[in-house]
């Protein structure tokens, strides 16, 4: 249509752009030669989307991936010979909610990712850094494995979430100390856990899962 530039149409010019510019931004990059307006734009525009991403993993959720069947059947695993018990094909890939704790006490049952304890990357094998388990005990209570339960301050707790519905072996009793929290995988078989290597400190802790982003079939909201 006569007399109507790309402008009009909706698009921006290279001069509408830079005026959007913070006005100190702007006094340096009409200074320069073309076509270093434009390049420097992109590269301070880019470097804000990559700030901004680090930003959110850092503060606000971050993914992982689960590399064990330690919580199967909650949270799956790639099949290996390895690692007989997981029952994918593909490894899940959670969310985890890295700024809540920072608001809300933990509660039980809560699956979370927190930082391996130093204890346990001395006696589970595999690799450390983060591990993904159920909460079972509070600070303060006092845990039990017996007679295919397992018993919080004296009293059996119901975990519908465990793989066969076997709580796993006996262990002797432990009171969490104030502060501290003791983990269990849901696969109890195959889990290296708080029954291993004590209760994890709250500064351990790094959120909750709260979704699972892949694979496609199994994407939802926890």
């Amino acid at each position: 249509m006569p007399g109507v530039s790309r402008a009009g149409r909706g698009a921006t010019s290279p001069d509408e752009a830079l005026t959007r510019r913070p006005v100190f931004l702007r006094s340096r990059l009409e200074s320069l030669p073309d076509p270093w307006p434009t390049v420097v734009d992109w590269v301070v525009t880019i470097v804000i989307a990559v700030a901004a991403v680090l930003a959110i993993k850092a503060w606000v959720v971050n993914p992982y991936r689960i590399p064990s069947s330690s919580m199967e059947p909650t949270l799956h695993c790639a099949a290996s010979p390895e690692d007989a018990g997981c029952r994918a094909g593909t490894s899940d890939r959670v969310l985890a909610n890295r700024f809540v704790f920072h608001f809300t006490d933990p509660d039980r049952g809560d699956v979370v990712v927190f930082e391996t304890p130093p204890e346990a990357e001395n006696v589970c094998p595999g690799p450390g850094g983060v591990f993904v388990k159920r909460l079972i005990g509070l600070p303060g209570e006092t845990l039990e494995g017996r007679d295919g339960a397992v018993f919080v301050d004296g009293e059996p707790l119901s975990e519908p979430y465990v793989a066969g519905g076997d709580a796993g072996r006996a262990f002797e009793p432990i009171t969490v100390p104030e502060g501290q929290y003791f983990m269990m995988g849901d696969n109890r078989a195959s889990s290296c856990d708080s029954r291993d290597w004590g209760p994890v400190p709250r500064e351990n802790l790094i959120g909750p899962v709260f979704a699972l982003y892949w694979p496609p079939q199994r994407i939802g909201f926890r």
